[in-house]
C-alpha cells in the first residue's frame, strides 16, 4: 500500500535541503545515481554560494564546488581560519567543503591523461573530484600525439596499474583519446579542451574529431572535466547498505603521477 500523498511529500522534502528561496540541494542523489551533486560556482553570487555552503555545513554535509569565481575563492579561503572549512583543489578550480559527500565506491583506478601542459588544469579538475570521492587516480601529462614516444612510455607505466577507465584531455586537433582507445583495453572518455586557436579553435575542432573517432570512445563537452569525472565515478559506485547506520567509505583516494 502506497503512503498517503502527504507522507510522500514529506519524504521528498527530506531528500533535499532548501537554502533560502534560491537553492534546493539534492541530498538523495548519491543513493539514486551513486554520485553526489556538485555545486556550480559560476553564475552564483558570493552570498548565494555562502548560504548554500553554510546550510550544508550546519547539517554536517560536505560538498564540491566547481568553477568558483575569483570573488568566491577570496571569500571562502579568507574565512577558512574561522571554521568555514573550505579548501582549494586543482589550483582553485574546485572548492571542497569538509564533510561526507555521500557515495561509496569500490576499489579501482582511473588513469587521467593530458595531451599538453595547457590541458593539465582541466585534468586536475577531474583528478580532484575522483580523489575526493575516494577513487585512486594515476596521471600522465604532456603525452600528446606530437611526441608518440612519450605516450607509449606513459601507457606502459599506466597499464601496470590496470586502470578500469581512462579520461583523456586534448585540445587543438583532439587526436589523443582516439589513439589511446586503440591501444588500451579499458574504456576511454575523451574531453576536448578549449586550447587552440584559428579555424576550429576554442575546442571545436577537438570536439568534432573526437565525435568522429574510429576507436570507440565516450565524448564530453568542451572543458567538461567534472561531468566526465562523475560519469567515470559511476563505474565504481556501490549501493548504500540496507542497514541503518551504514557508512560511506572514509578517506581520500590516492593520486599518483605516472610521468615524473
Amino acid at each position: 500500500m502506497r503512503p498517503p500523498v502527504e507522507g510522500r511529500n514529506r519524504r521528498a522534502r527530506g531528500r533535499e535541503i532548501a537554502i533560502g528561496g534560491f537553492a534546493r540541494i539534492d541530498r538523495d542523489r548519491p543513493r539514486r545515481t551513486g554520485i553526489p551533486e556538485v555545486i556550480l560556482g559560476e553564475g552564483k553570487s558570493v552570498d548565494q554560494l555562502a548560504g548554500i555552503l553554510e546550510g550544508l555545513h550546519a547539517r554536517g554535509v560536505g560538498a564540491l564546488v566547481s568553477r568558483p569565481t575569483a570573488a568566491q575563492r577570496r571569500h571562502f579561503l579568507g574565512l577558512r581560519a574561522t571554521g568555514t572549512r573550505v579548501t582549494s583543489l586543482a589550483g582553485g578550480r574546485v572548492l571542497r567543503l569538509a564533510g561526507p559527500l555521500g557515495g561509496r565506491y569500490a576499489d579501482g583506478t582511473v588513469a587521467i591523461l593530458a595531451a599538453g601542459t595547457s590541458d593539465v588544469g582541466f585534468a586536475e579538475e577531474a583528478r580532484a573530484v575522483l580523489t575526493e570521492l575516494g577513487i585512486r587516480v594515476v596521471t600522465a601529462y604532456d603525452v600528446g600525439v606530437a611526441g608518440l614516444h612519450r605516450l607509449t612510455t606513459a601507457l606502459a607505466r599506466t597499464e601496470r596499474n590496470r586502470p578500469a577507465s581512462y579520461i583523456v584531455f586534448a585540445g587543438r586537433e583532439g587526436a589523443l583519446p582516439t589513439v589511446v582507445a586503440g591501444l588500451v583495453r579499458a574504456p576511454v572518455v575523451g574531453v576536448p579542451t578549449s586550447i587552440g586557436y584559428g579555424r576550429g579553435g576554442g575546442g571545436h575542432a577537438a570536439l568534432n574529431a573526437m565525435l568522429q573517432s574510429c576507436s570507440p570512445i565516450a565524448v564530453f563537452n568542451i572543458d567538461a572535466a567534472v561531468p566526465a569525472a562523475l560519469f567515470t565515478a559511476q563505474r565504481f559506485a556501490r549501493p548504500r547498505p540496507r542497514r541503518a547506520g551504514g557508512r560511506a567509505r572514509k578517506g581520500r583516494g590516492v593520486s599518483e603521477p605516472i610521468n615524473g
